[in-house]
C-alpha cells in the first residue's frame, strides 16, 4: 500500500481528541514502522521493549523519558531508545511520531 510512493507522513494520520492513534506502515519479521499521533497530554506509560527503537518526531513536541532521563523532542528530532531500558512518552503539545523497531 505504501511501497514505491513518496509519502507525507504528517498527513497519513490525523489527531483525535484525547486519544492516541496508530497506523502500521510496515510489519515484517525484521521489524516494524508505525506512525502515531498523540493529542496533548496523552502518552505511553513506562515500559520496556526487547529491541532498539527509533522515534522520529514529525510534528509537535514530546517528552521522552529513557532510563529516568527526560528528553524534550520536537519536529525533526530523532531519539534512539535502547532495548531493555524503561522508557515513556508524553505529549507536551500534540505530536506525531514515526516509530521504527528493528527485531533482527
Amino acid at each position: 500500500m505504501y511501497k514505491g510512493k513518496a509519502l507525507d507522513v504528517k498527513t497519513l494520520i490525523e489527531y483525535s481528541a484525547n486519544s492516541i492513534v496508530s497506523k502500521t506502515l510496515i510489519d515484517t519479521k525484521a521489524g516494524t514502522i508505525t506512525l502515531f499521533s498523540f493529542d496533548e497530554g496523552q502518552g505511553l506509560s513506562e515500559h520496556t521493549a526487547p529491541y532498539d527503537a527509533v522515534v522520529q518526531i514529525v510534528d509537535g513536541e514530546a517528552e521522552i523519558t529513557i532510563g529516568g532521563n527526560a528528553i524534550h523532542a520536537n519536529e525533526g528530532n530523532m531519539v534512539v531508545m535502547p532495548a531493555n531500558v524503561p522508557h515513556a512518552l508524553q505529549a507536551t503539545k500534540r505530536f506525531k511520531m514515526l516509530l521504527t523497531m528493528i527485531r533482527a
